[in-house]
Order: C-alpha cells, then structure tokens, then sequence
C-alpha cells in the first residue's frame, strides 16, 4: 500500500469531528495585485462564459474563461462554515459581474481537511461537469441542515462503522450514514450512481493526493485565495473584498 493510498485511508478513518482547525485560520499575505481596467472578453459563439467549466491540472474545476487575464482560485473545504458563508455570498455576483465578462476565471480547489470532504467532493464530482458549481452552491446553501446530523451520537456511531469496512465500501457507507446519498438524490444523483461514484478509489485518492500537495505547498486554511498567483492575506477572504480585490485587478 503506497503512502499515498495511506493517506487516504487515515482520511476516513480519522474521527468524524468538525473541529475546523483547518479552516479560517492566520496566513501571509502580499496584499492584492492591482491593475489597469480589462475590456470585457467576448465567449464564443453560443456560449457563456458563467456556463462554462472545465477541470483543471491542479486538482479543481474551473469556471469561466480559461484564457481570462484575471485568475482567481479558492481553496475551500466542503465541510467549512467560512467556506459556506463566502459561497452564499458571493454565488450571484461572481458569476453575473465578473465571470460572465470574460475577464475573470474561477478556480474551485477542494481542500480535504475532514473525512466527511472527500465524499463530498466524490459527489460534486459525480454529476456532469456543468452541475459542478450548483452542486456546490446546493451544498453550502444547506450548509447547516446538512451537518447538523454530524453532532448526533447516532450518526457518528455510524460513521465510525463505515470507516472499519473495506475500502471500496467506506464510502458510500459514509455517505449514506451522513445522509449525503439522500441530499444529492434530492438533486439528480441517484443513490446507485452515487455509490458508483463513491466506490472509484481512484478519485479518492486524487482527492487526498491534490489536498497533501496543497498543504505541503503553504495553503494552511480554508478558505484561502489566490490571485493571479498571489495568495491573499487571510483577512480578505469575505466576498465584499474579493469582489474589491477583483475590480483593483482590472476587472472594471
């Protein structure tokens, strides 16, 4: 079994606490970079670009322009409160103000820092790609509905079952002790194909191996931001000064 694969089962073995060390915590930061105003950029024929997704070398799936000369990436864990609270805020205006002109790209990183993130990102991921971001935006708008159940000795009683049996299984058990299977089957994802999704060890193991290298790389909480390839300090992380970070860039 390779270090890796190790890391991965330690994900899910881990005990099922939402103790969000990981998440909101202090970083550097340069500050945002600045820039001249950038003419909006024109989708292709038939297209748009708030409609446009793809997935990404470095692990996320991106929305928008994939040519836009402003970059933004968020590292965000689905099980994170300040991550919910950016998403809801900023789900409409991301798209509609800056995404939609062409001039802004929107990188979604999942950052496992809990067992209960992988799962979840399985599940975002099961769907087409273009359901990627409303999976995620149902996701945090439900955000305290969903994890409520987690506090509930029952729950976690099952959760930790779920993590002692085999690995193809540990998954969907998971899930479906979480009642993660129930929510997405609300949204479209059967229950088979959750399971089926949710027993490819392969994407499970893409997951923990992108979340080790951006640890290992400096992100140290959720969420964090990325701007043009500068990470951004930790107080800018609310979507008023992201979106003001944005418009500073040339996105205006």
């Amino acid at each position: 079994m390779t270090a890796n694969r190790n890391l991965l089962l330690a994900f899910a073995a881990a005990p099922l606490v939402l103790a969000m060390s990981a998440c909101k915590g202090e970083s550097a930061g340069e500050g945002a970079p600045t820039g001249d105003a950038i003419a909006k950029v024109a989708a292709p024929a038939g297209q748009k670009w708030e409609e446009t997704v793809q997935q990404t070398a470095g692990g996320g799936m991106l929305l928008g322009n994939p040519d836009a000369p402003i970059k933004l990436v968020e590292y965000a864990s689905l099980s994170c409160p300040h991550c919910a609270a950016f998403g809801k805020e900023s789900a409409e205006g991301l798209k509609s103000e800056f995404v939609a002109s062409g001039r802004v790209s929107y990188e979604f990183r999942s950052f496992a820092i809990h067992p209960q993130d992988i799962p979840l990102t399985m599940l975002v991921r099961c769907a087409p790609k273009e359901l990627f971001f409303p999976l995620v935006d149902q996701v945090f708008a439900n955000f305290e509905a969903m994890n409520a159940p987690l506090q509930t000795p029952e729950v976690q009683q099952r959760a930790q079952a779920a993590s002692s049996l085999p690995p193809a299984q540990r998954f969907p058990a998971l899930a479906d002790a979480l009642g993660f299977t129930e929510f997405f089957a609300a949204r479209g994802i059967s229950v088979d194909q959750a399971h089926a999704c949710l027993a490819k060890l392969d994407t499970a193991t893409e997951i923990a191996e992108h979340s080790k290298k951006y640890g290992e790389s400096g992100i140290s909480q959720t969420p964090t931001f990325v701007l043009n390839g500068r990470q951004l300090p930790s107080e800018m992380s609310e979507w008023t000064k992201i979106a003001e970070a944005l418009r500073a860039a040339g996105a205006r």
